[in-house]
């Protein structure tokens, strides 16, 4: 910000005063930002925490107005989470009746067979919930544990977890690598990008063909 570089997420801005930068890219006053951020493993998707605890907001640009993650990703979950000022697009992106596709990488601490992957697609009762997976696959396999790539189209609180964990199979690592047609790609942990134009239009089309909604409610 103004020629200075600001790691401090609380850093005030003075809108049509302050000049802003992220990845050398100038940002207008009011303009939508989208951001792509890698979340690290511990970190909590909270704009503050009050046990200290290190938050999504310490690995964002400097001098940023007021954005926020769309959607939520558990302090154990690692992966893609956006960031945005567009409110009304976050929240359609992350309703679960959205159904967009969200697809994660798995380790777990067994040798995954094709009775798992029934397992999950076929569906699980948990109380009054009923939780089922849209694909599952193996990645690949070693001696003690396996990777499983998972696709949901619900996203329903730590829905991977709970059925794993009813399944009494160990969860190792969990990390989201795609949201719709929008990869991770080789964004390194913790760092953000800016979404390409090309990538924020395939997203709404998505959404669109998803809802069948009139091309111009969906701001590019």
């Amino acid at each position: 910000m103004n020629s200075a570089l600001r790691r401090d997420p609380e850093t005030p801005v003075h809108f049509g005063k302050d000049r802003i930068e992220i990845d050398g890219r100038p940002l207008a006053g009011g303009e939508k930002i989208y951001l792509l951020l890698n979340k690290p493993r511990g970190v909590i998707t909270s704009a503050s925490d009050e046990r200290g605890r290190e938050t999504v907001y310490g690995h964002l640009p400097a001098g940023l107005p007021w954005v926020a993650p769309v959607g939520r990703l558990d302090k154990a979950t690692e992966g893609l989470l956006l960031i945005t000022n567009d409110s009304e697009w976050a929240a359609r992106i992350a309703a679960p009746e959205t159904h967009l596709d969200k697809t994660y990488h798995v380790q777990v601490a067994t040798i995954a067979d094709d009775h798992l992957l029934d397992e999950l697609q076929k569906g699980i009762q948990l109380e009054d919930e009923w939780l089922r997976v849209k694909r599952a696959s193996i990645l690949r396999k070693g001696e003690r544990n396996s990777w499983i790539e998972i696709v949901l189209d619900e996203g329903k609180n730590r829905q991977i977890r709970r059925m794993l964990e009813h399944l009494k199979v160990e969860v190792l690592r969990l990390m989201r690598v795609a949201i719709g047609p929008l990869h991770l790609g080789d964004l390194s942990k913790g760092a953000t990008r800016v979404m390409e134009k090309e990538e924020k239009q395939a997203l709404d089309r998505a959404m669109r063909a998803l809802h069948r909604e009139p091309a111009s409610s969906t701001r590019s």
